[in-house]
C-alpha cells in the first residue's frame, strides 16, 4: 500500500472512486456549504477507503441503503499541504457509502463575495478554483488527477440567483423535502425562497476541474455549441461575446489538428476580476478573467488555450504534479497551432516570443531552486501552487516544438493524433509518454536529447528562440531602445506591446519611461498584460510616481499573473524602500478580495520580506 501521489492521501490499493452524486446547500449567510456525497466506488470494497478533505466537517458517513452509521476518522494534526485524510471504514463489502459533510469559511478552493464585491451591487455570488488540490475543500474525495469521476450535482441556491456549472444542465426546479438530509436539514433545504439546479457530467474527469458558480449571471449565444456567460451587467456580457464571437472557429480548428471535440458544448465563464488565473479550462465551461476582455478580439488567445485542454489536459491528464507539464506544454504547443490556423503565423510566433521571455524569466526565479525548472519534478512535501509557474508551459512547449522540428510537422501531427486516441479519458505520466514517443517514432531518443529535456535543469542547448519578421524588428528595437515612432506602432496591438515592454533593457531612466507613457498612455492601457508589463518597468526603473498607480492596479484585479510581478516590483529595486511599506498596506486593504489562492501566493511573496 502507497499514496498514488504526493498530494494526495489516496491509496494505491483501494478501489478508486466512480462517480458523486452531490446535494449542495449554498449557505451565503455563513459563506459555507452544507450537503451530502455520495460515493460509488469502482468496485465492492471491504476495509479502509481514504479520502482528501481540507477543512471540513464531516457529520456522518452512513450506507445508502437504509442510513445506517459507518465508522470514520479525520486524520489530526491537519498536513499544511495536504489537509486531512478521511480514512472510512467499510465493515462489509460494500460499493458506495454517503457522507454529509460542510465546508468552512476558509475553504480554499471557494471565494464568496457580498453584493459590494459584484459588478451590480446587488446580489451576492460564489465561485469554485479547484486546481491543482482544492476540490478537496469543497467535498471529499480522492483529489488526485489519477484519479477520473463522473458525478451530478444538486445546488440548492436563493431563488434570485442563478447556477452555472462545469457540467450538462438538467434543469431548475424547487426543493423537494428530504432529498438532502442528513447534510442539511429539511426546513433549510426547502425553505421559502430557494431553488435548485441539477447538473451532471457524464465524461470522467479528474477532480480538479469539478468547477461552479453562483449569482447573477447572464448569457449570450456566440457559436453553435458555445455561450458566454458573464457575472455582471448586460454591457459586460455583451463586451464578452464581442471578444469571443470567433470561438466556433477555434474549435473547428482544434478539430482538424487533433480529432473530435468530445465534451459537446464549449460554453465560457467570465468570472469577477477576483478570479487568480486567466482562465481554468474546465469542460463544457471554461471559467475566465474579465481581463481577458481588451476589445480588440485579442483576448480570444487565452480562449485559444483553455480550449487546447479540451485534448491535452482534460481528455489526457497528467497522473500527478509531478507530471503537469503533460498538461500545460501539450496544451502551450496545441493553442500555438490554433492560433497560426485562425489568427496567422506572425501572431503565433508573438505568442512564441512573449513566452520565450517568460521562460528565460522563470530561470532566474528558481534559480536556487532548479528541481523546478525540469520538465519531470519531484514535488513531495511541496505545495503546487508555491512553484506555479511557466515552466511546465514554455519549456513543456519547447520540448514538443523540438521534435515536430527533429521528424517533421506532418509526422509529428500524425503521432499527437494517436497519443490523444490512445490515452483519451486516462491520466498519464511522463514515462509512459516517453515511451510511446520511443514506441511510434524509432530511434528518437538518438536525434532528440530526451534525458535532458526531461529530467535536466534549465533550458537545453538545443531549445530555439521563436523566428519571424515582427518579433525579430520588435525584440531589436526593445534592446537597443528605439523609442517606437507613431506611425510604426499604429497597428500593434497588445502583444506587441507587451514583446517590446518585456525587452527592454532594465532599468530605463524615469524620464525615459514617463517619455513612453506620455506617448502611448501604457499605464492606462486596457490590455492589463500592457499595463503590468508596463506598471513592473516603472517600478523596476524608480518612477515614484507610478505608485498610486500600481496601488489602484492590485485593488482591482486578483489574477496571479499580474499580482506577482506588481508586489515583487514593490519589494525590489529603487523604490523597494516606499515599496515594502505599499505592498503590505494594499495586501491588507485587498486581501478580502482576493481568492485564497491568490492570498497564498501574495501573503509568500510579502513574508520574503517581513
Amino acid at each position: 500500500m502507497a499514496p498514488i501521489d504526493p498530494h494526495s492521501f489516496a491509496d494505491d490499493d483501494e478501489p478508486m472512486t466512480e462517480h458523486v452524486s452531490l446535494s449542495l446547500y449554498l449557505d451565503f449567510s455563513r459563506s459555507v456549504i452544507r450537503g451530502t456525497a455520495v460515493v460509488t466506488l469502482s468496485r465492492p470494497h471491504a476495509g479502509r477507503i481514504t479520502l482528501d478533505a481540507r477543512a471540513l466537517e464531516i457529520a456522518a458517513v452512513v450506507r445508502p441503503d437504509g442510513g445506517a452509521p459507518i465508522p470514520f476518522e479525520l486524520s489530526y494534526p491537519p498536513d499544511p499541504i495536504k489537509g486531512q485524510a478521511l480514512s472510512v471504514n467499510l465493515t462489509s463489502p460494500s460499493s458506495a457509502f454517503v457522507i454529509a459533510f460542510s465546508t468552512s469559511p476558509s475553504s480554499t478552493a471557494l471565494q464568496w463575495l457580498t453584493p459590494a464585491q459584484t459588478s451590480t451591487k446587488a446580489l451576492p455570488f460564489v465561485y469554485t478554483q479547484c486546481q491543482a488540490i482544492h476540490a478537496r475543500s469543497v467535498f471529499p474525495c480522492q483529489d488526485t488527477p489519477s484519479a477520473r469521476i463522473r458525478y451530478s450535482a444538486r445546488l440548492n441556491i436563493p431563488e434570485p440567483l442563478s447556477a452555472a456549472m462545469a457540467a450538462a444542465r438538467v434543469r431548475r426546479r424547487a426543493p423537494i423535502l428530504g432529498e438532502a438530509a442528513p447534510g442539511c436539514p429539511d426546513a433549510a433545504w426547502c425553505a421559502a425562497g430557494r431553488a435548485v439546479e441539477e447538473f451532471h457530467m457524464v465524461q470522467p474527469v479528474p477532480p480538479y476541474l469539478f468547477a461552479f458558480a453562483a449569482g447573477e449571471i447572464r448569457r449570450r449565444e456566440v457559436g453553435p455549441r458555445s455561450c458566454v456567460y458573464a457575472e455582471g451587467t448586460a454591457e459586460t456580457v455583451a463586451a464578452a461575446a464581442a471578444e469571443f464571437a470567433g470561438v466556433e472557429d477555434m474549435i473547428v480548428a482544434g478539430e482538424a489538428l487533433f480529432g473530435e471535440y468530445q465534451w459537446e458544448r464549449f460554453d465560457l465563464l467570465v468570472l469577477p476580476p477576483s478570479f487568480p488565473y486567466g482562465g481554468m479550462e474546465n469542460p463544457r465551461m471554461t471559467f475566465l478573467t474579465p481581463t481577458v476582455i481588451r476589445g480588440d478580439g485579442s483576448g480570444a488567445q487565452v480562449v485559444a488555450h483553455e480550449l487546447a485542454h479540451s485534448w491535452t489536459g482534460n481528455l489526457i491528464t497528467n497522473k500527478t504534479n509531478n507530471d503537469f507539464w503533460l498538461n500545460e506544454g501539450f496544451t502551450t504547443y496545441a493553442e500555438r497551432r490554433i492560433v497560426e490556423v485562425v489568427q496567422g503565423k506572425e501572431r503565433a510566433a508573438l505568442n512564441m516570443g512573449i513566452g520565450w521571455r517568460g521562460l528565460n524569466k522563470e530561470m532566474e526565479r528558481f534559480k536556487n531552486r532548479m528541481e523546478f525548472t525540469k520538465l519531470k519534478t519531484n514535488q513531495e512535501g511541496v505545495d503546487p501552487d508555491e512553484i506555479y509557474s511557466e515552466v511546465p508551459y514554455e519549456k513543456g512547449f519547447h520540448f514538443l516544438w523540438r521534435i515536430e522540428r527533429e521528424i517533421g510537422r506532418f509526422e509529428f501531427d500524425i503521432f499527437l493524433k494517436k497519443y490523444i486516441e490512445k490515452f483519451k479519458f486516462q491520466s498519464v505520466d511522463t514515462e509512459t509518454f516517453v515511451e510511446f514517443l520511443k514506441d511510434n517514432v524509432p530511434g528518437i531518443e538518438k536525434r532528440v536529447d530526451i534525458e535532458t529535456w526531461v529530467h535536466g535543469t534549465g533550458i537545453p542547448a538545443d531549445a530555439k528562440e521563436p523566428e519571424s519578421a515582427l518579433y525579430t524588428k520588435i525584440v531589436a528595437m526593445a534592446e537597443r531602445f528605439n523609442h517606437p515612432e507613431l506611425a510604426a506602432v499604429a497597428e500593434w496591438q497588445g502583444q506587441e506591446w507587451e514583446l517590446y515592454l518585456e525587452n527592454l533593457p532594465r532599468p530605463l531612466q524615469p524620464s525615459q519611461v514617463v517619455d513612453l507613457d506620455t506617448c502611448f498612455g501604457l499605464a492606462e492601457s486596457k490590455d492589463w498584460e500592457v499595463k503590468v508589463a508596463f506598471l513592473d518597468l516603472a517600478i523596476s526603473s524608480g518612477c515614484e510616481q507610478y505608485l498610486g498607480m500600481v496601488e489602484k492596479a492590485l485593488k482591482e484585479v486578483g489574477r496571479m499573473k499580474y499580482l506577482r510581478p506588481l508586489y515583487s516590483a514593490l519589494l525590489r529595486g529603487p523604490c523597494q524602500d516606499q515599496g515594502k511599506i505599499l505592498a503590505h498596506r494594499v495586501f491588507a486593504e485587498a486581501r478580502d478580495s482576493y481568492h485564497p489562492i491568490a492570498q497564498g501566493v501574495v501573503q509568500s511573496i510579502l513574508s520574503k520580506h517581513l
